[in-house]
C-alpha cells in the first residue's frame, strides 16, 4: 500500500501547511469582514444623510428642538410637497401606502402560502411534491419589472373595466402583485418547517383517533408556529422593500384612503418615492435629505423584521437539533 503523502512532513513541508492553512483562513474572514463593512457603511451613510434633515445647519433653535419640529414635520403631516414654496414634508400618508400595500399583500399571500404549503407536506406524493415546489419557487426569480408590466397592462385594465373603477393602479393592484412575488417565499420556508415536524408526531396524533385535517391544525401547525411566523415575516419584507412593481402600480398618489379600508384607491409607498423623486432632486438640499429620511426609517423597519425573523429561524433550529 502506498500513500501520495508520507506520514512525516519536513519542517519545510510542515511550515508550508501552515502558512496555506493561515492564508485560508484570512481569506475567509476577509471576505466575511468585507460584507459585514458594507452593511455598516450603508448605515452609516443613510444615517449621516438623513441626519442633515432632522438637524438642519441653518436652524434657529437648538439641534434637539430642531429634531423634534423636523421628525414632527415627516411623520406627522399628509402633505409631501417637497418642491413647492414654501415646501412640504409630510410623509404620512407615504408610510400608510407603504402599510396598505403590505398588509394587503399578506392578506392575500399568508392563507394561500400556508395552504400551499401544507399540500405539498401532507397532501401531495412525493414525487408530485417534487416537481410542484420547484416550480413555485421559481416564481422568485422572475424580475420584479416582469410582474409591473402585468399589472400595469393586463390587471389595471382588467380591474377598471370589470369592477367599474376610476384607475386600476391603485393599492388593491400593488397588493395582488406583491401577494404572488410573497407567495414562494411562504410557501417554501413553511413547507420546510412542516415537513420538518416529522412522521412520529403525525402517527401519534392518527393514534389518538385525529383525522388528518385535525392532526394539521391542531398538532402540526402549532409545533411548527416558528417556521410559519418566520415564513410570514419573511414574505412581509419581500413586500415591503418591492420597489418596481409598486411604482408602476400603486398609481403613486400621495394620499391616505378614504374609507380607510379601501385599497381600491391610489396610494404612493416609501420605496417608490425614494426612487421616483431620487434621480430628480438637487443634491445636499433639504428634499435631498428628506429622502434619506424615508430611507433611513425603511432601513429601520427591515432591520428590526430580520431580527425578528432570525429570532424565529433560530428557534426552529433549537427544535430541530433537540428532535435529532
Amino acid at each position: 500500500m502506498s500513500f501520495d503523502l508520507p506520514l512525516l512532513l519536513s519542517p519545510t513541508e510542515n511550515l508550508r501547511g501552515f502558512l496555506l492553512n493561515l492564508a485560508g483562513r484570512a481569506a475567509l474572514f476577509a471576505v466575511a469582514a468585507t460584507s459585514v463593512l458594507v452593511i455598516l457603511l450603508i448605515f452609516v451613510f443613510i444615517t449621516r444623510e438623513a441626519a442633515l434633515f432632522f438637524c438642519p445647519d441653518d436652524a434657529s433653535t437648538g439641534w434637539l428642538q430642531g429634531f423634534w419640529e423636523q421628525a414632527g414635520r415627516l411623520f406627522g403631516g399628509t402633505a409631501w410637497y417637497p418642491e413647492a414654496d414654501p415646501p412640504k414634508f409630510g410623509a404620512l400618508a407615504v408610510f400608510a401606502g407603504s402599510a396598505y400595500v403590505t398588509f394587503g399583500s399578506l392578506l392575500l399571500a399568508v392563507p394561500i402560502g400556508l395552504l400551499a404549503a401544507v399540500c405539498l407536506s401532507d397532501v401531495l406524493p412525493f414525487r408530485v411534491r417534487q416537481v410542484v415546489k420547484p416550480v413555485v419557487e421559481l416564481l422568485a426569480a422572475i424580475p420584479s419589472v416582469a410582474y409591473g408590466f402585468f399589472a400595469v397592462l393586463i390587471l389595471a385594465p382588467w380591474m377598471q373595466e370589470n369592477l367599474n373603477l376610476p384607475t386600476g393602479a391603485n393599492a388593491l393592484n400593488a397588493s395582488i402583485m406583491l401577494a404572488i412575488m410573497a407567495i414562494p417565499t411562504i410557501v417554501s420556508v413553511s413547507e420546510d418547517s412542516l415537513t420538518a415536524m416529522g412522521r412520529d408526531l403525525r402517527e401519534a396524533s392518527y393514534a389518538l383517533g385525529a383525522t388528518r385535517a385535525e392532526t394539521m391544525v391542531l398538532v402540526i401547525l402549532p409545533a411548527a408556529r416558528n417556521g410559519v411566523f418566520a415564513a410570514i415575516i419573511l414574505g412581509m419584507m419581500r413586500a415591503i422593500g418591492e420597489t418596481m412593481v409598486v411604482w408602476m402600480a400603486s398609481g403613486n398618489a400621495a394620499q391616505v384612503p378614504s374609507p380607510w379600508w379601501n385599497l381600491t384607491q391610489s396610494v404612493r409607498t416609501l420605496t417608490a418615492t425614494i426612487a421616483g423623486e431620487m434621480g430628480e432632486t438637487v443634491k445636499q438640499s433639504t428634499h435631498y435629505h428628506s429622502l434619506f429620511a424615508l430611507a433611513f426609517a425603511l432601513l429601520v423597519f427591515t432591520f428590526l423584521l430580520n431580527l425578528v425573523g432570525e429570532f424565529f429561524l433560530r428557534r426552529v433550529r433549537l427544535a430541530e437539533g433537540a428532535g435529532r
